[in-house]
């Protein structure tokens, strides 16, 4: 696969932002994080004062970030963002996913006429246009992922943990999502086969489920009744035979 330069995408309240600059993109990743002062903004970027400042000058005059008072020493200023991470851009197309598209197509494209697998197909054939042009919207997946796991919630909630595994496999499996499996408790890991968010996907190298990753993440960080990290260890477009989910609590 070639190698790409990546431009970050952001949602202002004006539009729309794509950040060509690393270290830009850099201080918008960490202060995603959560607030951070000018001295710890040039600590992260290793860049010089004069640098960091005409940074957070474009950021804030584009308004993707903001300045305020730090409340713990009101003498201090710490930045904060004020946008909302789409995804990114590359600079080179993958012209090799044509071929395997059109592959994938020929293979899954039957006359059966069943709507869910037509509609299945082209989410997959909008996958991989905006994959082969080199635009990744993960982050809007994931937050749409994260709306339907709020909506489903009510739905298989359970006190027991046993119970609410046992509903989100049945939901998975009855809304034809995949089939769920529970690997461990302890972490809590979750494998999927017949997924499908990427089962269609040719191999891209990168894990590619985001929607369920935000699904799994609000579910269970209503369960827990906190925030969860969902990490994705395999996956069938980085080439493994199922994919699979780490579901941890942040602290």
């Amino acid at each position: 696969m070639k190698r790409r330069h990546n431009f970050t995408i952001f949602s202002t309240e004006t539009g729309i932002e794509v950040i060509e600059s690393p270290v830009k993109s850099l201080i918008l990743s960490e202060l995603k994080k959560g607030a951070l002062s000018f001295q710890e903004i040039v600590r992260i970027t290793d860049k010089s004062k004069s640098t960091v400042s005409k940074h957070l000058s474009d950021l804030r005059k584009a308004g993707l970030i903001v300045e305020m008072p730090d409340p713990e020493d009101r003498r201090r200023k710490v930045f904060e963002i004020n946008s909302r991470y789409l995804g990114k851009l590359t600079r080179k197309r993958i012209d090799e996913l044509d071929e395997e598209k059109t592959e994938f197509l020929a293979e899954h494209l039957t006359e059966r006429g069943d709507p869910l697998e037509f509609f299945r197909l082209m989410f997959h054939v909008l996958r991989v246009e905006l994959i082969k042009e080199g635009i990744n919207i993960d982050p809007v997946l994931h937050e749409a992922g994260k709306r339907i796991g709020e909506v489903i919630y009510p739905r298989i909630a359970s006190e027991d943990p046993g119970d609410l595994l046992e509903n989100l496999k049945r939901f998975w499996m009855i809304n034809r999502l995949g089939v769920l499996e529970v690997e461990s408790t302890d972490p809590l890991v979750i494998r999927a086969y017949e997924c499908f968010e990427c089962g269609l996907l040719p191999q891209i190298g990168e894990s590619a489920c985001a929607l369920d990753s935000g699904i799994l993440e609000a579910v269970f960080s209503r369960h827990f009744k906190g925030d969860v990290l969902v990490e994705e260890t395999e996956c069938y477009a980085r080439g493994d035979g199922r994919c699979s989910f780490r579901i941890v609590p942040e602290s």
